[in-house]
């Protein structure tokens, strides 16, 4: 290289470097380039995140799942609305927002509704209390699910993550006003959205609820549908006896092909409709929640319970998803119902929806005669607001004169049984070393001789057990009972206690029901009276031990159980005790009845075709005993 060409080298390399130097970005400008590397980095991020969360989760996935722009530092306000849009798309407008509870209150319960995912929140019942006497709160903001799952054109989104906006106040009602809130999750504008609409009247239970979409037919295809609604809530205690309330809380369902069912008490099971569904009540022991369609919500419902077996706070876990059509119309409504209120019989009965059968008054004919027999009768003694023990005394009475003849025809066979014990007794001796089935029909004979039916006493005592069954059902999940005090019990609905042990007795418990135990007295003190009524002390030694053990067998039960089923049971032993002295004493002439069935022996025996037939099996039964044995 000669001079010339270094210098212009020189020359050039000089113009590049002041190019360079004079051109560099200015500190603003590199911290502008920064940021942009910050966003692009971060979108990388939550794409890969949400790409894993869609693998892990194979059901749909929330949109935006575990993750908040807002939580990202360091970004531009495009880069979040960039960010904001890829997640949430339509709604990225609602991925933020105020979650001031809105509070909806009447006179029996007070709703309240969360803006994040639109959803009633929690529900407190005014007029009742818990057994240490907090507040009654049905379900809890924290224990509890409320959401809409749907898909768009490219991606699913469940409302739980999202805000609502309310149009309307928090508001309380008197009276029989009603009003309206409705919860709004707009699309981008103003004319897109997804509704709840939510309705109170002043005085009622049950609240309104509608779920609308406008505009929505450019975000969510028709080709999907269906919207899904997910219902979910964790029930807290709220009685004294968890165990009493875990035995008693369970899932009902109406389906229209098979109507009223349920999950059997205290198990836990999932299971899928393809039917349509009228409603579902998550019950607990004397409250529930029941959600109801005004049509029917379509196939594929599913339910789940199960058991909350590790936490005192909580009694169960119940779930359960629904089908809401969806048409991809401008403007579609969907209408249901909620129930938040208390198990009483004529309160449920009113909006003739069958829901009144979740509470348990027994099987078929004990159903039957709870709900025309003891609950009108009932419900006029509650009219005149006396103490619910005196009212139990005055049922009990009513009951034990409607069964008044039927005791009287048990007493009557007794005292006949009775009277022709010193004959019976003379035929056991004359036919001890006989076979057992002389001794039978020697004994039938002479009952055939004097009129009597030996198996009278049992007819009368069958009839009057649908009543006491029905009675054991009624009791325990009558509500009126619930917190109401009696005598040294604080509430008849739960066990009494008048001494508690610090812990706990196999088969007894761990305290002393008092109720319990007069109950058990005055079985024993009517089995005793009883056999000396029948005189079977010496005919069956054996079944008398049994019968004075089973009434302390069952002591254990019900030192846990309802103390109003107790008092009631020792009632009606009482006045059965009584009622039999009294015809004994007053009324059946024992001479007379003697003289009755001497004049009965004497008079020709006139046999029934059965009773030959049964002679004649008899005889060729003790024919072929002597050819056995040779």
């Amino acid at each position: 290289m000669d001079k010339n060409s270094v210098i212009g080298l020189v020359i050039i390399g000089g113009i590049l470097m002041g190019w360079m130097y004079f051109s560099r970005p200015s500190a603003e400008q590199l911290a502008i380039q920064k940021r942009m590397q910050d966003s692009t980095l971060a979108y990388v991020k939550v794409q890969e995140t949400l790409a894993t969360t869609h693998k892990t989760n194979k059901s749909t996935h929330t949109a935006g799942s575990g993750i908040s722009t807002d939580s990202i530092v360091n970004l531009s306000d495009s880069a979040k609305s960039v960010l904001k849009k890829s997640v949430y798309g339509d709604f990225a407008d609602a991925s933020t927002g105020d979650n001031k509870t809105i509070v909806l209150e009447n006179e029996v319960m007070k709703v309240n509704v969360s803006p994040k995912g639109g959803r009633i929140s929690s529900v407190e019942l005014k007029k009742y209390k818990t057994y240490d006497g907090k507040p009654l709160m049905l379900f809890n903001a924290d224990s509890s699910t409320q959401k809409l799952t749907f898909a768009t054109y490219n991606k699913s989104f469940a409302t739980d993550s999202l805000y609502f906006t309310p149009v309307g106040d928090a508001f309380i009602l008197t009276g029989k006003a009603s009003k309206s809130l409705a919860m709004r999750l707009y699309a981008g504008s103003k004319e897109k959205y997804i509704e709840y609409v939510y309705t109170l009247t002043g005085d009622e239970y049950m609240m309104g609820c509608k779920i609308n979409t406008v505009g929505m037919q450019s975000v969510i295809p028709a080709t999907k549908g269906e919207i899904e609604l997910n219902w979910q809530m964790k029930t807290p205690t709220q009685e004294q006896n968890k165990q009493n309330q875990q035995r008693a809380s369970t899932i009902y369902y109406n389906t229209i092909e098979d109507g009223v069912k349920k999950i059997s008490e205290g198990t836990e099971d999932k299971i899928s409709f393809d039917t349509k569904m009228k409603w579902v009540a998550f019950k607990q022991q004397f409250f529930t929640s029941i959600i109801i369609a005004d049509n029917t919500f379509e196939k594929h419902t599913e339910v789940e319970s199960a058991m909350e077996k590790t936490s005192a706070k909580y009694i169960a876990n119940y779930a359960a998803t629904f089908s809401i059509p969806y048409k991809g119309l401008p403007n579609e409504s969907f209408g249901m119902r909620f129930y938040f209120g208390p198990n009483h019989y004529q309160t449920l009965k009113k909006y003739d929806v069958d829901i009144e059968r979740q509470i348990n008054l027994g099987w078929k004919i004990f159903g039957w005669i709870n709900r025309f027999l003891v609950i009108p009768i009932f419900n006029v003694l509650n009219s005149f607001n006396w103490n619910y023990g005196i009212i139990i005394l005055v049922l009990t009475i009513i009951l034990k004169l409607l069964l008044l003849p039927i005791a009287y025809k048990t007493v009557l066979s007794s005292a006949k049984m009775k009277v022709l014990k010193p004959e019976i007794d003379e035929l056991n001796e004359k036919f001890k070393d006989a076979e057992p089935v002389k001794k039978q029909q020697a004994t039938m004979a002479l009952y055939k001789q004097a009129g009597v039916n030996p198996m009278a006493g049992c007819i009368p005592v069958l009839l009057q057990m649908p009543i006491l069954i029905a009675l054991f059902n009624f009791f325990p999940a009558s509500i009126e009972l619930r917190q109401q005090g009696f005598l040294w019990a604080h509430d008849l609905s739960s066990y009494d206690s008048v001494y508690n042990f610090g812990f706990s007795v196999p088969w007894y418990g761990d305290h002393v029901s008092l109720f319990a135990l007069l109950m058990t007295g005055s079985t024993l003190l009517y089995t005793w009276s009883n056999s000396q009524l029948m005189g079977t002390q010496q005919q069956m030694p054996g079944m008398k031990w049994m019968m004075y053990l089973m009434p302390i067998m069952f002591l254990g039960f019900l030192n846990n159980y309802s103390a109003g089923l107790s008092w009631y049971y020792f009632l009606a032993n009482m006045i059965t005790f009584g009622q039999t002295w009294v015809m004994q004493k007053f009324v059946i002439d024992h001479d007379k009845l003697h003289a009755k069935i001497q004049a009965n022996k004497k008079k020709p025996v006139t046999k029934s075709k059965f009773q030959e037939r049964l002679e004649q099996m008899t005889k060729e039964r003790q024919q072929q005993t002597p050819a056995k044995k040779k």
